[in-house]
């Protein structure tokens, strides 16, 4: 059981309920915010032109689609179901990544703009689970904490295989003028 202090309170309150009802509406985002990082990923993965970014993205599809399913295992060990909560930061994330997306042509520049907005899902991504896992554990709740770190190691690998595929390969086209599918990138501004 997990008790907290309030001192102005003038003892210790019962807080266990309310804990588990956070980390239930925390899972439920995690949810929302992985069907929507699936998509835009889905989306991202036809605009891509390195060999290595378009393998990482569909690695990382396939990692996602397991990751939903691990999230709702950790909802049924709550008792919960996922629910129709949309998560707003990850929609934000996701828009901002397409509109950037849209502002390039095909090229090394928008394999950058992709990369960026992937590594900005995923620092999410990683906050988010991290926390779940501070109140899965605070909880007792063994099997989802198993189940986010499980997640959470799939995050942060997928962030660093992000930024060796920009240092190795995507920087140093991007910073030659070399194209992945032979055209040079020419940047569209959107009218304001």
């Amino acid at each position: 059981m997990l008790f907290l202090t309030y001192p102005a309170h003038g003892g210790e309150v019962y807080m266990e309920s309310e804990v588990r009802e956070l980390l239930v509406e925390q899972l439920k985002d995690a949810y929302s915010a992985e069907k929507q990082a699936l998509r835009c990923m889905r989306q991202t993965l036809r605009k891509a032109s390195a060999p290595a970014l378009k393998e990482g993205i569909q690695l990382h599809i396939d990692q996602t689609q397991t990751q939903i399913e691990r999230v709702e295992q950790a909802l049924e060990a709550l008792n919960a179901r996922p629910g129709r909560k949309v998560c707003e930061a990850m929609r934000g994330l996701v828009e901002e990544a397409q509109h950037e997306i849209e502002d390039h042509e095909k090229g090394p520049i928008l394999d950058l703009v992709i990369v960026a907005g992937m590594q900005r899902i995923e620092h999410y991504e990683i906050a988010a689970y991290g926390t779940d896992i501070a109140l899965a554990q605070a909880l007792g709740e063994q099997q989802v904490v198993s189940l986010l770190q499980g997640i959470l190691e799939e995050e942060k690998q997928t962030d660093l295989k992000l930024t060796e595929v920009t240092q190795q390969s995507l920087m140093p086209e991007a910073m030659s003028g070399e194209a992945a599918n032979d055209s040079k990138p020419a940047a569209k501004r959107r009218a304001s």
